[in-house]
């Protein structure tokens, strides 16, 4: 098998790790499941800590699942809430109960 180059690679007009700046923002899809109490509290507490810890650096889409399933089943969404970090690299998705959020998103070194 023939592996392709590396400027094959970065021609693709996808942004390297090492292109990402501080200044870039975080990009954040929070999947929840209507106005259930569950998904209030999802929303409050993503709110609350991007606002405490990525002041101005973030841009957050809260998604009802009722309403844009289709959403859902592209970013293979399987529960709610789920928080998912498109950007910067890598992504990753959190699912379930976002209670310990601080503590997880400093783990993901935010």
């Amino acid at each position: 098998m023939i592996e392709p180059s590396e400027e094959e690679c970065l021609d693709k007009g996808e942004p390297t790790v090492s292109e990402t700046s501080a200044e870039d923002p975080y990009i954040l899809h929070l999947y929840v499941t209507g106005t259930t109490p569950r998904s209030t509290q999802a929303i409050l507490k993503t709110q609350h800590f991007c606002e405490e810890h990525l002041h101005g650096r973030y841009e957050l889409e809260v998604i009802d699942i009722y309403q844009q399933p289709e959403l859902a089943r592209q970013a293979e969404v399987i529960a709610a809430p789920t928080l998912i970090k498109n950007w910067p690299l890598p992504s990753y998705k959190l699912v379930g109960n976002l209670s310990n959020l601080s503590r997880i998103m400093v783990v993901e070194d935010l």
